[in-house]
């Protein structure tokens, strides 16, 4: 995009940077890997059991906000085959297909999981980078029995737009899933978040200048 201003600019790194949380090289009982349009979240996924993050892989999906309109098959069937070719185990991978949003994905993962006669302790979110601060607040409420870390995909607010991830879209998801960092919270759907008050001004800048495809209007 080459409309941007200075402002945007900044306003957008400013979303990046709050939302992108990495807990390092941690190992865990299982990886939580959260579908959605974005396949380089299976890959990275795919390289964390490669490299002994975790023995177990549950990937959780159904149609999203964004696949529902574009894919004939779940969220989950796609990662788990993007893994499975890269050398993950089918039968190392549970496939979590009737998921919308977030808290389906922890809530329908952990009966999944119990279903299977599992007690896991601790597990390792993969998502989106901009998803991460939200999905271990939805899981600290969603799933709260476990240890809970974060290993998303690593990069720039810049350098991770694709031709699947647009900068546009992935601008219009930052935003989106800021205001739920707040509003999700007051529903008792995640744990609360303190947002710093340039973060919230970045948002409510980008949101009033159209970058509100994503934003909950009641």
């Amino acid at each position: 995009m080459s409309d941007l201003s200075p402002q945007d600019r900044r306003d957008i790194e400013l979303l990046w940077e709050f939302h992108l949380l990495d807990s390092g090289e941690v190992t865990a009982d299982l990886l939580l890997v959260l579908g959605s349009h974005d396949l380089r979240v299976a890959e990275h996924a795919a390289g964390l059991y490669l490299d002994r993050a975790a023995p177990l892989a549950v990937v959780t999906g159904g149609a999203g906000k964004v696949t529902g309109g574009q894919w004939q098959e779940t969220e989950a069937v796609r990662y788990a085959r993007t893994m499975r070719a890269r050398g993950v185990p089918a039968d190392r991978v549970l496939l979590e297909e009737n998921s919308t949003n977030t808290g389906d994905n922890f809530d329908y993962s952990r009966k999944l999981v119990a279903e299977h006669g599992l007690s896991p302790a601790s597990g390792i979110i993969v998502c989106k980078p901009y998803m991460a601060r939200r999905a271990l607040a939805t899981a600290a409420v969603r799933w709260p029995e476990l240890h809970w870390s974060a290993r998303p995909p690593l990069g720039t607010a810049w350098a991770y737009p694709s031709a699947e991830t647009p900068l546009d879209r992935m601008i219009n998801l930052m935003v989106g899933d800021l205001q739920r960092l707040r509003l999700y919270a007051v529903r008792g759907f995640q744990s609360p978040v303190e947002i710093p008050e340039p973060v919230w001004q970045a948002y409510e800048r980008l949101a009033a200048g159209g970058f509100d495809q994503f934003v909950i209007r009641d």
